[in-house]
């Protein structure tokens, strides 16, 4: 009996982690191309953000890899059915390790509460947000010679207002996301 119940928590545990990396690759194909930036708008932050407050840090962070692993070797689910090792050398790599580090710190901050009340969620998905935008911005500068200023402007500024809409989403959703992992975890 015990082994049953650790067997059954433990497929509960691992189609978390593989339904968060389905996650982020679904939210990948919602894709808006903008002709002024190399980097498509995409879903995939508020995949990342809101599956790593509710999984938390270690299924976050082992799905979130789990996502970047699948893709690099050729699952055609990063942004516009893409995959493949070609990626590391696009302007877009940068913000798919954001992913990996964010998945982390969201996760951490989710597990201390800080994601509980409106403000804090708010909080926690600019913080996440910020991770991104910074490995984003950073691999896009690398990779395409751009000063730092200009690749803000190219890799975080259009993503702004989208990623603060997500946010508010996420304040509304949070709740429910939370009851339907917790019934998961339970069977």
């Amino acid at each position: 009996m015990l082994g049953d119940f650790l067997g059954d928590a433990l497929v509960a545990q691992v189609l978390l982690v593989l339904g968060y990396a389905a996650l982020i690759g679904l939210t990948a194909q919602i894709v808006i191309i903008l002709p002024f930036t190399p980097v498509p708008i995409t879903g995939q932050t508020f995949g990342v953000l809101v599956g790593a407050m509710v999984l938390g840090t270690r299924r976050a962070t082992i799905g979130s890899l789990i996502y970047l692993f699948l893709g690099l070797v050729g699952i055609p689910w990063f942004a516009g059915a893409s995959g493949g090792f070609e990626i590391v050398s696009t302007p877009s790599f940068g913000y798919l390790l954001g992913f990996v580090l964010a998945s982390y710190i969201v996760g951490t901050l989710a597990e201390k509460g800080f994601d509980r009340k409106f403000l804090g969620t708010l909080g926690v998905m600019v913080i996440g947000n910020l991770v991104i935008y910074l490995l984003g911005a950073g691999w896009l500068a690398f990779v395409s010679g751009l000063g730092l200023s200009q690749a803000i402007l190219l890799g975080v500024v259009p993503f702004l207002i989208g990623d603060g809409i997500k946010a508010l989403l996420a304040d509304v959703l949070l709740p429910t996301a939370w009851r339907v992992a917790d019934r998961f975890e339970s069977r």
